[in-house]
């Protein structure tokens, strides 16, 4: 079991208020300059999969910073400051900030994994439709695409739709500090609509096999990264435990 030294508890402690600061900003500067340059910076910044002529290195840390709309911002910054307050406190700045980076890693790696897979299959599904893999690959370079006899132009537009639609949000490092809440402070109540007591431990548990179960339904029309939220969480999870192995202190 891994000891504890917290520092004392803040309303708001350094890397919590940085984080909120940082995402505020880049929402900020999406919305500014692209209402007056018509620059779209989920496009630069949004994270696409390897393959993808979007796809830049850097948009595996960018892609953490940038939402969608105010809505996204709003409940995971405030996901954020009230789980990510307490875990701060408990495990340090410095511990804080590596957790934080290594769930928003992960899930990243989970989601892109799983789309690659997707993107795999269908693939497969087209080539054995008739299309060619130089040609699948011409689409995805250009963006066009034709539409052979036989096969539905829905199956087209989601193999391109792999390669097309960047993801953002920082909300696989949100539900990795979920993961770190629930684990620390099982016995904890969090109230669902403001009025619906819920211990943290089966508010964590409830909420992982929700979205495990949603990723595996994969419904059409369905733009929330549900396997990015796992991935936070099962690396949230790892991490955790790797830390308890090695008997270290938080501090």
């Amino acid at each position: 079991m891994a000891q504890f030294r917290p520092g004392g508890f803040s309303f708001l402690p350094p890397v919590v208020k940085n984080l909120l600061i940082i995402n505020g900003l880049f929402f900020l500067a999406m919305i500014s300059l692209g209402g007056a340059f018509h620059i779209d910076l989920t496009r630069i910044l949004g994270l696409y999969l390897p393959g993808s002529p979007q796809f830049k290195p850097f948009q595996l840390v960018t892609h953490m910073f940038m939402h969608a709309n105010f809505s996204h911002i709003f409940f995971n910054m405030f996901a954020l400051w009230m789980f990510g307050t307490a875990i701060e406190n408990l495990m340090g700045g410095r511990r804080f900030l590596i957790y934080y980076l290594v769930t928003g890693f992960g899930a990243a790696f989970l989601h892109l994994a799983v789309s690659y897979v997707e993107a795999i299959s269908l693939k497969n599904q087209l080539i054995a439709a008739g299309y060619s893999a130089s040609e699948l690959q011409h689409y995805i370079n250009t963006g066009s695409y034709n539409i052979l006899h036989g096969i539905s132009e829905r199956t087209v537009v989601s193999y391109l739709a792999k390669y097309f639609i960047p993801t953002v949000g920082a909300s696989g490092a949100v539900f990795g500090i979920l993961l770190a809440f629930g684990m620390f402070f099982p016995n904890s109540y969090i109230y669902l609509f403001m009025a619906i007591p819920i211990k943290a431990k089966y508010f964590v548990i409830a909420y992982g096999v929700m979205e495990l179960f949603f990723g595996i339904a994969n419904r059409p029309g369905d733009n929330v990264a549900h396997f990015a939220h796992l991935g936070g969480m099962v690396f949230g999870f790892l991490l955790i435990k790797y830390w308890r192995k090695r008997r270290e202190i938080f501090y």
